[in-house]
């Protein structure tokens, strides 16, 4: 009898250590499995740190005609890089851009002009995303090829008024120009020192249009960005020098101006959104979409 309880006894016993054994391992594994998944919770977590999906709002921007076609390039880039933000640019003119961004009734205010004095003691900042050219352009038909920047200014200001003065055909000169607001026209006239002194036959308000009617006009000469020339209008070189990118890096060429994004306030002092926006423009990302829209990085 003595035997048979001390074999159930130490049956007992080894059923007890069995099972405690498995209840050991089943709280290892358990504890195991929750670790993975913390450590995989806390991956995912970076990963959405990190993505622009964050990211949601709008931000506006309002300015220079001439900068339309880098805006429109840089706005796609980014949206699709932020999907849930919305960029919103209105092509007003320089000057009304700088206005919108001092008033504070749009985050950026696009300038195809260097900033004034007057505009930066207003706590406006003179961000340049990029340089650009001004092309002289003449109707495809005109046989003059070549100005001095002397030539440039007596036609601008009236002195020459036939083509027939600078070894071309009989034809009156047409003066084209864009309206007293656009920074092209303010870079333009002041690297020519010319300011306030030109003679106008039509003023335009926009690239587009200035470089439409120069080419569809026999005896025009106008101005554009160096970015829109297409082959409906010849550029002319200046001091014998063509309107080129590496002219320009150069320092060869007369005719180039800043593209600013001006901000109230240097750009650290913005909203995250505006922030984000800078951070795309002067990414690698943003300096591919400056060059493949004809613009030159600012060094």
């Amino acid at each position: 009898m003595k035997n048979r309880m001390r074999k159930l006894l130490v049956l007992a016993t080894a059923a007890t250590l069995m099972t405690t054994a498995f209840t050991g391992c089943g709280s290892d594994n358990s504890n195991s499995d929750n670790k993975a998944d913390s450590s995989t919770g806390s991956d995912a977590n970076t990963d959405n740190g990190s993505s622009n999906a964050d990211l949601s709002g709008s931000i506006s921007l309002a300015g220079s005609t001439s900068m339309e076609k880098l805006c429109e390039a840089l706005k796609e880039s980014f949206m699709e890089q932020n999907p849930n933000v919305t960029v919103s640019v209105e092509y007003t003119g320089s000057g009304a851009g700088i206005e919108s961004v001092t008033s504070g009734s749009v985050d950026i205010g696009d300038s195809s002009r260097a900033l004034t004095d007057d505009e930066k003691a207003n706590g406006i900042e003179e961000n340049i995303v990029a340089i650009d050219g001004i092309a002289v352009i003449t109707d495809k038909d005109n046989s003059v090829a070549e100005l001095t920047s002397d030539d440039l200014k007596k036609i601008y200001t009236g002195q020459i008024t036939n083509w027939s003065e600078l070894g071309g055909s009989d034809e009156a000169i047409v003066v084209i120009g864009r309206e007293a607001a656009s920074g092209t026209r303010g870079a333009f006239e002041e690297l020519l020192d010319v300011k306030d002194q030109c003679k106008y036959a039509q003023e335009l308000d926009s690239t587009g249009a200035v470089l439409a009617k120069v080419g569809s006009t026999p005896g025009a000469i106008g101005y554009v960005s160096l970015d829109v020339l297409d082959d409906t209008v010849t550029a002319m070189k200046l001091d014998g020098v063509d309107a080129t990118e590496e002219n320009i890096v150069a320092g060869k060429y007369l005719l180039s101006r800043p593209f600013v994004m001006a901000t109230k306030g240097k750009i650290d002092e913005q909203n995250d959104l505006v922030k984000a926006w800078f951070d795309f423009v002067n990414s690698d990302a943003g300096k591919e979409v400056i060059k493949s829209v004809g613009l030159i990085l600012p060094q």
